[in-house]
């Protein structure tokens, strides 16, 4: 069995999102391509730091493709692939999307795919394609949030397949 890692944008519903996709092993969110090292959820909100949050995915390709993967980035982004900065209500450098990848396959695959999307929407995508840098798993309070309970305590399902309405802050 091989295993990859993904690094996506956006950060508590979209793991949830992951986490029920059949094919996906485990989930992490956290911080990535900026300049500080082990940065804080506060630091990164400072925008001084250059990281993003981020999704890593782990995922058995026996199961799911990098495709469906990046499917459901681009279903769980909508719109907000031509607004820089900014996923859902919340704005700033650290909400700007992107898809980090690990290999060249992954990299020619995602500017592929951001081609694609881009024949769907008026505006220009500024969905960032990149190779990966470092990986920094955010505060264990931010782990399957919304599967805890989220900010309102009532848990959300992450079992494989579960169709319930994402709710982003629980």
């Amino acid at each position: 069995m091989q295993f990859r890692h993904l690094h996506l944008d956006v950060f508590w519903g979209s793991e949830l999102a992951y986490q029920r996709m059949p094919g996906v092993i485990a989930t992490c969110v956290g911080y990535t391509q900026g300049k500080v090292e082990k940065p804080t959820y506060n630091e990164v909100c400072s925008e001084t730091t250059g990281h993003t949050e981020a999704i890593q995915v782990t995922y058995d390709e026996n199961e799911v493709t990098y495709k469906e993967l990046l499917d459901l980035f681009w279903e769980r982004l909508g719109g907000d692939a031509t607004r820089l900065n900014q996923a859902g209500n919340d704005f700033g450098t650290q909400y700007r999307h992107g898809i980090y990848c690990h290999t060249s396959e992954q990299l020619q695959l995602a500017q592929q795919s951001l081609q694609e999307q881009q024949t769907k929407f008026r505006g220009q995508i500024v969905t960032e394609v990149e190779s990966a840098t470092v990986f920094w798993p955010a505060e264990e309070y931010h782990q399957q949030y919304l599967q805890k309970g989220g900010r309102f305590g009532v848990p959300q399902s992450a079992e494989k397949g579960a169709t319930e309405t994402i709710r982003c802050y629980g």
